[in-house]
């Protein structure tokens, strides 16, 4: 399961606080698609998509209901970054005290315990875990006891989250809709800093790499009843891939303004089919960053370090033999598929704060 995928977005690096730009507003989320369909729609965790305008924040953005962080890095117990408070119910700042882990794992038992008996529910729980900085209570340390600095609270993190996860599947039991709900657990991209938070053996790279170490993410999804279990899928899938899936089957409609990047994924989950993907497009955390899958291969490109690269992830899964030079002709195949990508993404929505301080100017003038 790949994780990065911006062509319809423009989102190019992180939005930091203040930033004024975000996810542009024209685009339909899949928490809009989803209401539209009925559903009573909730987020606790991590927004990161914009704020400095109403407009971009999630109550605006499709969310019945948000609790939790607007951006990344939030110290886990004093929820604050750089000495301001990042934590909000319904967009509005609260208060609450606790382990961010703990407290968004509340939240979210609280909404599946209260929802709607009228409506189905969805519910985007974006933990700010296992994200820096690296922060745990002291009782999740001594289990791991053999490990050492960053990596001992890295598992101490994971633990809690896993323990949060628990809770949110109890509540669904404990309610009785665990039969009749599609859980889905991924992550947006793997481990950072190999060898040192992390290990993605055997695989090259981590976190904001193009190589396989930062584009490979865990998944699995699960629903008693709907989706067979113990089966183990290998066929190359993409995160935008739930949009399509989730809003046709929950009836709702996939006719709107934008393209779809995505493709309904049920019957590879169900039924054992192969990737309705011929080739996948995998964009890096900079618009000068693109890599191409097409079965097997991969070409990666950068626009001003290391030369394009070709890889066999049947034969080469670690990244370790470049290709590129023996075969020319694959190499172009793959390249003119990927500059048709490219010619049709969505420009970068990034802009400094100058830029936006002359735009204001000039809007006023």
């Amino acid at each position: 399961m790949t994780g990065r995928h911006p062509m319809r977005t423009g989102l190019y690096g992180v939005v930091n606080p203040g930033a004024p730009w975000g996810l542009k507003l024209e685009e339909r989320t899949l928490a809009d698609a989803l209401r539209d369909a009925g559903y009573e729609t909730a987020i606790c965790g991590k927004w990161h998509l914009g704020e400095f305008q109403e407009a971009y924040r999630p109550t605006k953005r499709g969310f019945d209901h948000q609790y939790g962080l607007w951006f990344g890095n939030i110290d886990y117990f004093t929820h604050q970054r750089n000495g301001r408070l990042d934590w909000h119910r319904n967009d509005q700042l609260c208060y609450d005290e606790g382990y961010s882990t703990h407290l968004i794992a509340k939240e979210a038992c609280r909404l599946i315990r209260e929802k709607s008996e009228k409506k189905p529910l969805f519910l985007y729980v974006p933990f700010n875990a296992v994200h820096g900085p690296h922060q745990v209570p002291e009782k999740y340390l001594k289990p791991y006891a053999g490990l050492e600095g960053v990596r001992r609270k890295y598992a101490g993190m994971t633990t809690a989250m896993d323990e949060a996860i628990g809770r949110i599947v109890a509540a669904l039991d404990e309610t009785g809709i665990r039969n009749d709900t599609l859980v889905i657990f991924s992550s947006d991209n793997g481990g950072p800093k190999p060898g040192s938070t992390s290990d993605n053996t055997p695989l090259r790279g981590g976190k904001a790499s193009l190589y396989e170490g930062g584009l490979r993410a865990c998944a699995f999804a699960t629903w008693p009843g709907s989706i067979p279990g113990g089966q183990v899928i290998a066929e190359p899938l993409h995160g935008v891939d739930w949009y399509p899936t989730l809003v046709k089957l929950a009836g709702g409609s996939l006719n709107q303004e934008l393209p779809l990047d995505g493709k309904d994924i049920w019957p590879v989950l169900t039924e054992g089919a192969e990737s309705p993907h011929d080739a996948l497009p995998l964009w890096g955390m900079a618009p000068d960053q693109a890599a191409i899958r097409m079965g097997d291969w991969k070409l990666l490109v950068h626009a001003h370090h290391e030369p394009i690269q070709l890889y066999n992830l049947a034969n080469d899964m670690g990244e370790k033999e470049d290709l590129s030079g023996d075969l020319p002709e694959k190499v172009k195949e793959l390249r003119d598929r990927l500059d048709e990508w490219l010619s049709s993404a969505v420009p970068n929505a990034r802009v400094s704060r100058k830029d936006h301080r002359e735009k204001n100017a000039i809007q006023k003038d």
